[in-house]
């Protein structure tokens, strides 16, 4: 059963029939799916989504299609590591990694919002779909677009780390790159979606694609055991992501499913180098200002964020904060969660530690809360960002004295 209405201009509120659009023809505002909430009311129930498939798919209720799933079987519920050693080092009671660096099949979180994003398109009858990407939605849409038996034209800057590249050549698409970034690569898919009747997963389908992302909250609710923490610390590209996070804590709470109303804390984390959201939400104004990126952390390198007003609204409303990471800290990040917590992120992953470990020694997030940080990306694609800071391997020769001479040393 789908509780889909249509789709509603986030601005001025006029509805549209659930179809391939995403921006309102009379303010110009982009558009998000409607849901029938009242009649969802009696239907969900933490029954129900107990016994759903261990995958995004157990929300299926809560998700912008009309018929079965078509896509992301196996995508989505990743685990949700009590990070007590990581806790340890930064000097916090209780913190949890939200790990989507395991999402099948590409290992990032973009699983997510391609599964939902892809069933809708086979619904509207694409044959055909495509993205802009700064690499991890690439892996992703090359990926279960395969799966799917769909032609794909995939859109990328053309600085992309080599193993997102190959992570997204591999799987035989049509990958074009563009030289720019991707603000630029994201401006000529909105030419291309309007002349081809292409599936653009984050353009012309993105109001069904983005809510896939709400899917990494309710799992953090639902794993907390119905709960939601004190504090979600997330990095930021699109800010779509923190926005949809909270759009699903506030969704079980206005159906009844949580123990206690949210009070949950929202903090966006951006690289020095590129970090519109984060600069409008610690300044307290109101104009959003674009910037030209600079950052290790590419797969965060938005310089004019589509939501990133709604981004700071939602921190705003949960009453959070923002923190900015430069690469030198990134890296130290990436280090830093791997050697507690045996959990090796990619850069994006990096921003989100090196910022919570700020906006704890600040004391914007108190020790004794809970905490809750979004890994959202596998450490394998970005090796080349931090191979400068790594040891090397020991060389030894193959008999005893060798290695105990480098154990004498002072190797550990």
């Amino acid at each position: 059963m789908s509780y889909v209405k249509g789709l509603k201009c986030r601005e001025c509120a006029r509805t549209y029939p659930a179809e391939a659009i995403y921006v309102c023809e009379f303010c110009f505002a982009s558009l998000e799916v409607d849901y029938d909430y009242e009649a969802m009311r009696s239907h969900v129930t933490r029954a129900r989504i107990e016994s759903g498939p261990k995958s995004l798919w157990r929300y299926r209720d809560l998700l912008p299609i009309d018929r079965d799933p078509s896509e992301g079987f196996h995508s989505g519920f990743t685990p949700l590591v009590r990070a007590e050693r990581l806790a340890q080092a930064l000097g916090v009671k209780e913190l949890f990694i939200k790990d989507d660096s395991v999402c099948h099949p590409t290992l990032s979180f973009k699983d997510r919002v391609v599964s939902v994003a892809l069933s809708k398109a086979k619904e509207l009858g694409f044959d055909t779909v495509a993205c802009a990407s700064t690499g991890n939605l690439a892996n992703s849409v090359a990926a279960h677009g395969a799966r799917a038996g769909l032609k794909r034209y995939i859109f990328i800057p053309h600085d992309l780390e080599a193993a997102k590249v190959l992570g997204t050549l591999i799987y035989e698409p049509n990958l074009i790159m563009v030289n720019g970034n991707y603000d630029d690569v994201n401006r000529l898919c909105g030419e291309i979606a309007a002349k081809y009747r292409w599936a653009f997963v984050n353009v012309n389908l993105r109001p069904y694609y983005a809510e896939g992302s709400k899917t990494f909250g309710f799992e953090v609710a639902e794993q907390l055991g119905w709960k939601t923490p004190a504090h979600v610390v997330c990095c930021a590209a699109s800010g779509s992501l923190i926005t949809k996070i909270w759009k699903g804590f506030k969704e079980f709470e206005k159906l009844d499913l949580l123990e206690a109303p949210v009070q949950t804390k929202l903090h966006c984390a951006q690289p020095e180098g590129c970090s519109p959201i984060s600069e409008l939400i610690l300044s307290g104004g109101d104009a959003l200002r674009p910037v030209k990126p600079k950052t290790i952390a590419k797969s965060l390198a938005i310089g004019n964020p589509a939501d990133g007003y709604y981004a700071r609204d939602a921190v705003r409303e949960s009453g959070g904060s923002a923190e900015v990471a430069t690469d030198h800290e990134i890296r130290e990040g990436i280090q830093l969660l791997a050697r507690t917590e045996g959990i090796f992120t990619e850069t994006a992953g990096g921003v989100t530690v090196a910022c919570a470990k700020k906006l704890i020694e600040t004391k914007i997030i108190p020790r004794n809360d809970s905490i809750v940080l979004a890994i959202t990306g596998n450490g394998l694609k970005t090796q080349d960002a931090i191979e400068s800071v790594i040891e090397p391997a020991i060389k030894i020769e193959p008999h005893l004295k060798s290695f105990e001479e480098q154990m004498l040393a002072g190797r550990k």
